[in-house]
């Protein structure tokens, strides 16, 4: 979880994405563990048949399970991206090197 200092602002930035998702992370994991815990609780305690078929086929939760984690993600990639291209910025290079590599020449 800790991070040695940052030498640089692209890993500052890093650290700051990684900081925020984790807090998506940690959120998810305890709402998904509270309402697994509490359908045990309902299944374990109510008759299972009419509950079954309460869930079945039902198009709306499967849309909405479908679409938060789609648009979470969508979320998440649009800041990594950007650092993933950041880091691959060079700037002013000291020494440039062009090296060809042939396989079976």
């Amino acid at each position: 979880m800790n991070f040695q200092a940052p030498a640089t602002e692209t890993m500052e930035k890093i650290i700051d994405l990684h900081h925020d998702i984790m807090f998506f992370v940690v959120f998810i994991v305890t709402f998904v563990l509270v309402i697994l815990v509490q359908l045990l609780r309902l299944f374990y305690y109510k008759n299972f048949s009419t509950l079954r078929y309460r869930f079945s086929h039902h198009e709306t939760v499967e849309k909405v399970w479908t679409y938060i984690p789609a648009m979470i993600l969508l979320t998440i990639a649009s800041p990594s991206f950007s650092l993933l291209y950041s880091i691959d910025e060079l700037h002013d290079p000291k020494i440039t090197l062009k090296i060809i590599g042939h396989q079976w020449y």
